[in-house]
């Protein structure tokens, strides 16, 4: 599973590193992905940042 954050569509709200954060950081007023593949085990945790991000800037396949 791939995590990506589409950094023009992001706001910086801190809300997907603050709920997977061994996926996601922020990386200064955005957020970005810390790993190319999404460790086993944060899998859940990935999908509901991405459904918790207010501007659907993040994808999880």
């Amino acid at each position: 599973m791939k995590a990506s954050v589409d950094r023009d569509t992001c706001i910086g709200c801190g809300v997907c590193p603050s709920i997977c954060p061994s996926v996601f950081e922020m990386d200064g007023d955005r957020s970005s992905t810390k790993v190319d593949v999404v460790p086993e085990g944060d899998e859940n945790a990935a999908r509901e940042a991405a459904e918790s991000c207010p501007v659907e800037a993040i994808t999880v396949e």
